[in-house]
């Protein structure tokens, strides 16, 4: 439901869709243009798996980004519905930010997503992130810049870094510019729509993610089974998901080491988001084909279509 702003000089708001290939960096500007932590980080490739949504203010205008799934050549049904995910909230919003790793050189699977942004009826910014690791010449940059002007009617194009801040101030004013007359669709000082009985799943998948590194299962996940408030402390409940009895121990590590270690972080990121104390129960549960099961996507927000 839409709700009214009080103020009498005309109000804009809209929705902005954030898209791009894995680690693009597309989690750490939402978390930048909001202002908190409400999208997880990790160095590993295609950590968001449904959509988040993040509430900025710049003035009377109110910006609703959609942090989506990174845009890849997905094969796997489950990874199919991430991608799905990601274009539909291109088509959905307002407008769309495109975010690249200005490191990178762009691959056909980039040429094939900036040829589909380019077809969208609304309009396109491009983002060239990280640009605060080229050092010396800007000659690549420039030319990475033109790759993409040949290709695609933006709206603007915007050098930034989203993990320091460097030209995000610029680029938030440039989209809000780009948004309709309309009231706010969320109070002034809401920041996600995301419960946070999901973002308490996403923060604990998080540790798992930071404490394991490379030994991590891609296929892991997180439930949160119960989330309550006692006596001004929160309890959290979370079944940590995972394939075989080979990843369990991986999860667990020796002595259950490993496992505490992820509770902390989680008892720690949690109870910063919610502002108060947390207490984490963690449990590690084998379920070979979760990935393939109709509540997995559900969970996640995701469509499932049974094969």
């Amino acid at each position: 439901m839409i709700k009214k702003n009080s103020q009498e000089s005309p109000t804009h708001c809209g929705t902005i869709a954030l898209i791009g290939a894995p680690n693009a960096g597309k989690s750490t500007l939402l978390n930048r243009l909001v202002g908190q932590k409400i999208s997880i980080v990790t160095p590993k490739a295609q950590t968001t798996r449904n959509r988040v949504t993040g509430v900025a203010m710049a003035g009377q205008t109110q910006l609703v980004f959609l942090d989506v799934p990174g845009v890849f050549e997905a094969e796997e049904g489950f990874e199919q519905a991430m991608v799905n995910a990601a274009w539909n909230g291109a088509k959905e919003a307002d407008s769309v930010l495109f975010l690249f790793d200005a490191r990178k050189n762009p691959t056909e699977e980039t040429e094939r997503a900036v040829a589909r942004l380019a077809r969208l009826e609304k309009p396109i910014f491009l983002g060239l992130n990280k640009v605060d690791t080229i050092k010396g010449s800007k000659l690549p940059l420039l030319e990475r810049a033109a790759w993409f002007q040949e290709r695609a009617k933006w709206k603007e194009i915007f050098m930034i870094c989203a993990l320091n801040g460097d030209g995000v101030s610029e680029l938030k004013a440039a989209l809000g510019g780009s948004l309709p007359e309309s009231p706010w669709f969320y109070p002034e000082d809401m920041l996600t729509t995301v419960p946070m009985r999901i973002l308490a799943s996403e923060l604990t998948r998080e540790q798992c993610f930071l404490k394991l590194q490379q030994e991590l299962p891609y296929t892991l996940t997180v439930e949160t089974e119960r989330y309550e408030e006692k006596e001004g402390v929160i309890e959290v409940h979370q079944t940590i998901i995972v394939q075989n009895e080979r990843q369990k121990m991986i999860v667990i590590g020796k002595g259950g080491s490993m496992l505490k270690d992820i509770g902390s972080g989680a008892r720690r990121e949690i109870g910063k988001a919610a502002g108060q104390p947390c207490r984490t129960f963690l449990f590690v549960k084998i379920r070979e084909d979760w990935k393939e099961k109709p509540d997995a996507y559900h969970y996640l927000g995701l469509d499932f279509k049974a094969k």
